[in-house]
């Protein structure tokens, strides 16, 4: 499995970050929204790429370190369901590392161009994606140490302080509601 690409030559300082936050929330459409990427985390620091994928309630993203209660984890020490998914505004992860080759490494499934603020995409939220759906959870997305290590410290305080962290801009977790195919270029919409 091939691993992470990292580029520590472009760590963005936070006052770079902080100027580009207005552009990141005006650009991002609340609705009909686009997947822009799809990651497959088989182990840490691996990273999978593909174009579509298959999803499932049970599974989320099968193969997906997820199930291992690398994030969230239940009691039994086995993944939480409500972390199944976790995804990032494709403008953030654009801003903090650039070229999408870069991307992968932040530990998202979904990298989408839509506006995952709270207000627009509250816990609870249905979405579809291809033939697939899910639900936003309460789980709060934080930036760790792994973060920090593969795009510096100010993307982590950019992201999980502050303004950053009003909107959510290191992520969101979802859950898959219905299994179905999800492919990099699909609509992302909000389910009355």
């Amino acid at each position: 499995m091939p691993k992470a690409a990292i580029n520590p030559s472009t760590f963005q300082p936070l006052d770079s970050l902080n100027a580009r936050l207005e552009d990141i929330l005006e650009a991002a459409p609340k609705d009909n929204g686009t997947l822009d990427m799809i990651v497959m985390r088989p182990d840490h620091g691996e990273r999978v790429v593909p174009n579509r994928f298959e999803v499932c309630a049970k599974e989320g993203l099968p193969g997906d370190h997820w199930k291992n209660g690398t994030g969230y984890a239940l009691d039994d020490g086995t993944g939480d369901p409500d972390a199944q998914i976790c995804i990032m505004m494709s403008g953030c992860i654009r801003a903090i590392a650039g070229e999408r080759k870069y991307w992968p490494p932040a530990g998202d499934n979904f990298f989408i161009d839509m506006d995952l603020t709270p207000t627009n995409m509250p816990p609870g939220t249905a979405f579809a994606i291809g033939s697939a759906e899910f639900i936003v959870t309460k789980l709060p997305h934080n930036g760790c140490q792994s973060f920090i290590d593969r795009y510096g410290r100010d993307a982590c305080l950019f992201v999980n302080t502050g303004v950053g962290k009003v909107h959510r801009l290191r992520g969101i977790y979802a859950r898959v509601t219905k299994d179905g195919t999800v492919a990099v270029g699909d609509t992302v919409r909000k389910l009355a």
